[in-house]
């Protein structure tokens, strides 16, 4: 949720799915185009960067049934079935979800996809069935309410399975783009709020020609402790905690730089001053 240039006027928040649904659908082309798919193809072993990333803290996942909710067009997705685990991808995006079937097809990796929103995710995949819940990076923010969605994570979850979420830290989100004096500046909630907060952005992140033909978005942030009560409410225990320094695109523009040997952004100056992303983990008693 960086600083977009102009706001959308704000509507009923039940839109929310609606209109994020068609933003989704119209980025799908240029990701496909521009996520670097072929490199899956050409080596068997590659994992996205995201999971990649945290492969050490994800533990053994051989033969664990995972479900990655969100899952656009299925980069983790693959990641996760390449580490062992079965693996089903939801999604509320038709598009999205045939470039996932297309790429785990051609990878010749059983993948298992299932179109539905998060919060119908108990109804369309059954309860008390998964190991592991896998949230990548840049989820939370398209959804309204963070203790319904921990009541979707507890009800998938067998007891004893596992949360796993890497994801934008809540600062990062409540930040503006770099003015033009290159001032980082607080312009947006850092806690959850009733209506969001819309945006009309008329790019995606990655490069292209063109412009989205559904460009408005309506964004939820949810601070820390907002999400740790909402899963303690759900009978699910914290087991670990990390905060990083780095976040996997350029979020912040000029002011962040590539670490070549990750492939993520951090600050150029006094990296430190700035939480970029987390991963949580939490086990279901």
């Amino acid at each position: 949720m960086s600083c977009r240039g102009c706001r959308w006027q704000a509507g009923d928040v039940d839109e929310y799915a609606f209109v994020n649904r068609a933003n989704w659908e119209s980025r799908v082309g240029h990701h496909v185009a521009g996520y670097g798919l072929q490199r899956y193809l050409d080596d068997p072993a590659a994992l996205s960067q995201v999971v990649e990333f945290d492969r050490p803290r994800l533990g053994d996942l051989v033969g664990k049934e995972v479900v990655h909710l969100q899952c656009h067009i299925g980069t983790d997705t693959l990641s996760l079935a390449r580490l062992g685990a079965h693996v089903t991808g939801l999604d509320f995006s038709p598009s999205a979800l045939a470039a996932a079937r297309d790429l785990a097809a051609a990878c010749d990796q059983p993948v298992r996809y299932v179109e539905a929103e998060v919060y119908d995710a108990p109804a369309a995949l059954g309860t008390s069935r998964f190991d592991v819940v896998y949230t990548g990076i840049g989820a939370l923010c398209w959804l309204p309410d963070i203790k319904r969605w921990a009541s979707v994570v507890a009800n998938l979850l067998r007891p004893g399975g596992r949360l796993f979420i890497r994801e934008g830290h809540p600062m990062l989100w409540s930040l503006c783009d770099p003015r033009p004096d290159g001032l980082i500046t607080l312009e947006y909630p850092y806690f959850e709020t009733a209506v969001g907060t819309h945006f009309v952005e008329t790019s995606t992140y990655v490069e292209h020609a063109g412009e989205l033909t559904s460009p408005a978005t309506i964004e939820f942030n949810h601070g820390l402790g907002e999400i740790f009560t909402a899963l303690m409410r759900v009978g699910m225990e914290i087991t670990a905690f990390e905060e990083h320094d780095s976040v996997p695109w350029q979020a912040l523009g000029d002011q962040m730089q590539e670490d070549p040997a990750t492939g993520e952004f951090r600050l150029r100056s006094m990296p430190e001053r700035l939480a970029a992303t987390y991963t949580l983990q939490a086990v279901k008693h």
